[in-house]
């Protein structure tokens, strides 16, 4: 096979949830320009439908479509309609979750005094809602395709180094990796061997969730802890979103077909440097 054919995703049909996001436009977008048509799922439709029409604007395939993680049956309908509109589903990218101030430690807030249902919503958004269900929603119509099909979760350097100050999100994407793996046997061994889980792991990645914490408010200037990143990242800089294109590429196509149950850091070195 051509090597270039590889990494072609013409003829499939990809779904990103949280494709209204920053990374997950860039994820979407990214899928579209290697041939891929592609469902946006996203719980504002406004956010869904601009993903949409870049894509639409680039010469592409994709439709937007309005989900919330948080209801079930709302998934279940968005999986019917993109079914009915496309006719299948090849590749399903689970691309919701993030943090939230209520489940980070702060000056004014100890970890003692972190609610419990802002703990339980930060995991629900990221594990449960966030990849679990989608995953129980989606793959049965994958389970048709004579090829298979293709799991992307999100997971986080968090996953490998839990991080100070966000102990709900860290706990909450090292459990996004084990259910990678563990869904990737799963299916692998009891269903259908074409069908192959994996997740990416992005480091840091400036985004509206996490710049409070990587920049002072009034100026831009990075904050103590951004430093410390930055420092702790051999390459030098934050990640921009396009930088998570090719290897979701990569994972959604036939040139990563014997690999399945893996999770693949994406920051600039992080993981890789001791600190000395």
């Amino acid at each position: 096979m051509d090597a270039c054919n590889l990494f072609s995703l013409k003829g499939k049909t990809a779904v990103v949830t949280g494709g209204g996001g920053v990374l997950g436009t860039e994820i979407a977008c990214g899928l579209a320009e290697a041939g891929a048509s592609v469902a946006i799922g996203d719980l504002l439709p406004d956010m869904a439908d601009r993903c949409a029409r870049r894509i639409l604007a680039s010469g592409g395939t994709a439709k937007g479509y309005t989900m919330d993680v948080f209801n079930a049956d709302t998934i279940r309908q968005c999986c019917t309609d993109i079914v009915d509109d496309f006719g299948g589903i090849d590749i399903l990218v689970n691309a919701v979750g993030g943090n939230m101030k209520g489940a980070t430690t702060t000056a004014e807030q100890s970890f003692f005094q972190i609610p419990p249902e802002a703990l339980s919503k930060v995991m629900d958004l990221n594990l449960l809602g966030g990849v679990i269900v989608p995953s129980q929603i989606f793959v049965p119509s994958m389970l048709k395709n004579e090829n298979g099909g293709v799991i992307i979760n999100i997971s986080s350097m968090n996953a490998l180094r839990p991080l100070t100050r966000i102990p709900g999100y860290s706990a909450a994407k090292a459990a996004v990796s084990n259910f990678t793996q563990w869904l990737a046997v799963h299916l692998a061994q009891e269903y259908q061997p074409l069908i192959r889980v994996n997740a990416i792991a992005p480091g840091f990645f400036l985004t509206e969730q996490n710049r409070y914490l990587m920049t002072e408010k009034d100026t831009g200037d990075l904050t103590a802890r951004g430093r410390t990143v930055l420092n702790h990242t051999p390459m030098g800089r934050f990640g921009n979103p396009e930088d998570l294109i090719g290897a979701t590429v990569w994972l959604a196509s036939d040139a990563s077909r014997f690999v399945t149950g893996i999770v693949l850091p994406i920051d600039g070195g992080f993981s890789a440097f001791s600190g000395v």
